[in-house]
């Protein structure tokens, strides 16, 4: 059993920066490739950025493509989100996810292991 919990969020100016982390335990880290997740009230839980476990390349979002970086520490099981330039539209709810081998995908049903979720707020 993997088991995730997400740390970081906060409320932070528009321009402003944050950095969010997913803390793993259970199983081996290196194997699973991570992304984060977020949701906004009333709509729907959408992508932000993945990270592969073979390669360390990451995918991101159109939206917040230049402004996000994701990465991992395979020696503290961590991946982080660095969030920079943020705008009132990134105010969600923002969870990491895990899957076993594969690659990070788009898609939150390819995911496995989710984390409870961390609140970012981006006032305007």
């Amino acid at each position: 059993q993997v088991l995730l919990v997400e740390s970081g969020g906060g409320l932070v100016e528009a321009g402003g920066s944050l950095r969010v982390a997913c803390a793993a335990s259970g199983g081996s880290f290196r194997t699973y490739s991570m992304a984060w997740f977020r949701q906004a009230p009333g709509k729907e839980r959408e992508f932000v950025a993945g990270i592969n476990w073979r390669s360390g390349s990451a995918d991101y979002a159109d939206s917040v493509e230049g402004r996000f970086t994701i990465s991992r520490d395979n020696a503290k099981n961590t991946v982080y989100l660095e969030m920079n330039g943020l705008l009132p539209e990134d105010t969600a709810v923002y969870y990491c996810a895990a899957r076993i081998f594969g690659r990070a995908y788009r898609t939150a049903t390819e995911y496995s292991y989710w984390g409870q979720g961390t609140q970012v707020t981006v006032s305007s």
